[in-house]
């Protein structure tokens, strides 16, 4: 019980930390002066954008001077279509001088003389149009028109882009989406901004067009660095986008990276939307412990805010409870409301209806506190809520509210079986239907009407801009034929270029040239190996031959007809792969165990041998040019194992030597190659060994084509010099 006391001290004593903090920080808020100007003429700079941390925009005048409200701490961008981008963080509430550098006189003069004129008179239109906004949408359109109008020939796109912008969200306030959706298509075909796509994305998600707003949105994520508020808003509508699409988990990912942002900011209005979103997201997955604690968060946070805010985030977390059936917490939630609704609307602090939204409305919470008496059979309760939200309909005006309570009101007396009243109430429903369709008749009267006018401000402001694309093209004809003039001057340059034309025409020459000689000796060296393959398969069938007369010599037919059929085997492998420049690995070893197993027929009392494959090597994978290890278990058969007086051992092994190549070792503990040469007869000392030979070149050509794709070591095995290892590395191709 102790700790649980002080977990609750410690939580409340952080709660007020955190709302002082909020307080301070709204404290400190000021307007920051300043100016800007080029540091190498001292001279002002106009039309200069200035961006603080919370999106907020204005433009430098004529003077290079700008107001921006700000905080301690917080970072303005400075940008410009001539100077590099500048960042100024603010330290104190100062006037404050940015400098620029490498700003060129003729680039000020020419920037003085037209763009600061037009960029400034262009902001005020815009800011006029958003004044005008929530009040007159022909007026506000026709600001726009006039910020268009006033762009002229040049083609000044970041500007155009502001105006179509602003365009979208006027229609977008006014429920015109399928425009303000258009609008906003068109500012980022003019030029492409993150504010711009943020607002299009809100308007996809509002209009069920999720998998567009994701197409949309996406990529930004990969854009560094962007503004805090506008990186917490980018991963609002990804996660209301993806709760469109029922993808509950990503929501609340997405909705809790944006909220980490905005808590690093301190940007309350955006916590208490992100809380209020993330518990909504996890009602909608029936997680009603994770969502009530998130709408406790986004409460906590809009009470220290203002009371709008406040009162708008109490009635949802009354419809949530509403759905969880918790009615005796919801009526409790809206009668709290209700005396916040009184303080909002006295005279001293009045909020327009608007602000509020349509469903916040005294004789809406009392109708819905009516509802939750009824759910609970409570209509003693409910008839006085119901009763006053007539009452405060009718003197508000509002005949859907009156309509709804007064035929729910008819149906509680009916219920409680006064039914007198039932009837009387149930007329008066009657007449209120009627009157609220003809109102309904009226409103769709006026919606037409509205939208007539709306369709012809948006066809006025496309033939305007019409108007302006043209008077751009005429703008580039002439820009052309300017260019035509100065064509003459390129024709210096032409001489040069026809001089750069013929060293590359000669350096391709130079390129042919060279690969057909290297063609050549592809060629030369393919029609060399069917050469040395040609006198390898004599070789090899005249020593076969002479063990096969060996047996006959001694007069075993038995041994001569056994050996006979195994070297027919063999002999049909090796003229099948004769012509190929590499056989499988496979292969080759099958070709070689029968060959060993022919002369161990022959020399049985000489030597045993044994073939041994790594399990890690895939022998099919590796391609070997055909009879290339055979000479060597020739040679250590004939020249080696042949003269020990005990019998020896002859060793093939396959092994891992990387990735990309294998080792295959041969050994053999026969007598040495220092010993076999001294017992060399006078006549074998005469003959070169034809086969190892062949083998020498056959290497060396095959490693000219193939880069290095056999390499081959011959050792003693012993340091005495007895027996030999054969080395063989072969890489497999890429």
């Amino acid at each position: 019980m102790k700790n649980l006391f002080l977990y609750i001290l410690i939580s409340f004593v952080l709660g007020l930390n955190t709302i002082y903090s909020q307080l301070q920080n709204e404290a400190v808020k000021f307007n920051l002066k300043g100016r800007v100007e080029a540091r190498n003429t001292g001279k002002p700079i106009s039309g200069v954008s200035v961006t603080n941390n919370f999106g907020d925009f204005v433009v430098t005048n004529g003077l290079g001077e700008f107001e921006i409200k700000t905080n301690i701490g917080d970072q303005l961008v400075i940008t410009h279509n001539d100077i590099e981008t500048l960042r100024y963080n603010v330290q104190k509430n100062d006037d404050v001088l940015i400098l620029v550098e490498d700003f060129e006189s003729n680039t000020l003069s020419r920037t003085s003389k037209v763009l600061p004129d037009i960029s400034v008179k262009h902001q005020q239109l815009i800011d006029s149009a958003e004044k005008y906004k929530t009040k007159d949408i022909e007026k506000s359109i026709d600001l726009v028109a006039q910020s268009i109008s006033i762009l002229g020939k040049r083609g000044r796109k970041k500007e155009l882009a502001r105006s179509l912008s602003k365009l979208g969200e006027i229609y977008q306030y006014h429920k015109q989406l399928d425009l303000a959706i258009d609008n906003y298509e068109d500012a980022l075909e003019a030029n492409k901004t993150i504010a711009t796509s943020l607002l299009l994305g809100k308007a996809f998600n509002i209009t069920g067009r999720y998998e567009e707003a994701l197409f949309l949105l996406n990529p930004l994520q990969e854009i560094k660095p962007m503004l805090p508020k506008q990186s917490a808003v980018l991963y609002e509508l990804l996660g209301d986008a993806n709760k469109g699409k029922g993808n509950v988990a990503v929501a609340i990912d997405l909705y809790n990276r944006g909220l980490l942002i905005a808590e690093k900011n301190q940007l309350t209005p955006k916590m208490i939307d992100l809380n209020s979103k993330i518990a909504e997201t996890y009602s909608l997955g029936n997680q009603n412990m994770e969502a009530e604690a998130y709408y406790d968060n986004s409460l906590e946070l809009a009470n220290s805010s203002a009371p709008k805010r406040a009162l708008q985030e109490k009635e949802k977390v009354a419809d949530f409870y509403n759905t969880k059936n918790r009615f005796n917490e919801e009526i409790t939630m809206r009668k709290s409301s209700l005396q916040e609704l009184k303080k909002i609307n006295s005279p001293n602090a009045r909020v327009k209806k608007f602000e509020l939204g349509d469903t916040i409305t005294s004789q809406r919470i009392n109708y819905k506190i009516a509802n939750a008496y009824i759910s609970q059979d409570k209509y003693n309760e409910a008839i006085p809520f119901l009763e006053k939200s007539i009452v405060e309909a009718d003197s508000e005006d509002d005949l859907v509210v009156q309509k709804d309570a007064t035929r729910k009101l008819s149906e509680v007396y009916k219920v409680k079986g006064d039914f007198t009243k039932a009837l009387d109430t149930y007329q008066t429903y009657v007449a209120l239907v009627d009157s609220l369709y003809v109102r309904k008749e009226q409103e769709i009267s006026r919606a037409n009407r509205f939208n007539r006018e709306i369709s012809n401000a948006q066809n006025r402001l496309t033939g305007l801009e019409q108007e302006r694309e043209l008077s751009q093209s005429k703008y580039d004809l002439a820009l052309t034929e300017q260019e035509l003039v100065q064509e003459s001057n390129k024709r210096q340059q032409l001489v040069i270029y026809s001089l750069i034309f013929g060293l590359l025409l000669t350096l391709v020459a130079a390129f042919f040239f060279y690969r057909s000689n290297q063609q050549q000796k592809l060629a030369n060296n393919l029609l060399a190996l069917k050469s040395l393959r040609s006198q390898m398969n004599p070789h090899f069938i005249f020593n076969a031959l002479n063990s096969v007369n060996n047996f006959i010599s001694k007069s075993d037919e038995r041994s001569a007809n056994r050996y006979l059929s195994d070297f027919s085997k063999l002999m049909r492998s090796v003229l099948e792969n004769s012509e190929e420049d590499f056989i499988p690995l496979d292969k080759e070893l099958q070709q070689l165990e029968l060959y060993m197993k022919l002369e161990h027929s022959r020399f049985e009392d000489k030597f045993d041998y044994r073939v041994e494959i790594d399990e890690d090597v895939q022998v099919s994978k590796f391609q070997i040019p055909p009879m290339l290890l055979q000479p060597y278990i020739e040679n250590a058969i004939w020249h080696g194992l042949r003269y020990r007086d005990e019998k020896g051992e002859l060793q093939v092994t396959v092994k891992v030597n990387s990735p990309d190549s294998i080792i295959i070792c041969i050994t053999d503990d026969g007598i040495g190659r220092k010993k076999s040469a001294e017992i060399k007869t006078q006549n074998q000392r005469k003959q070169k060994s034809k086969g190892m030979g062949i083998i020498k070149k056959r290497v060396a050509i095959l490693n000219d084509m193939y880069t290095d794709k056999v390499d081959i070591k011959i050792s003693d095995l012993q340091s005495d010099g007895s027996g030999t290892k054969v080395l063989f590395i072969l890489k497999r191709e890429k």
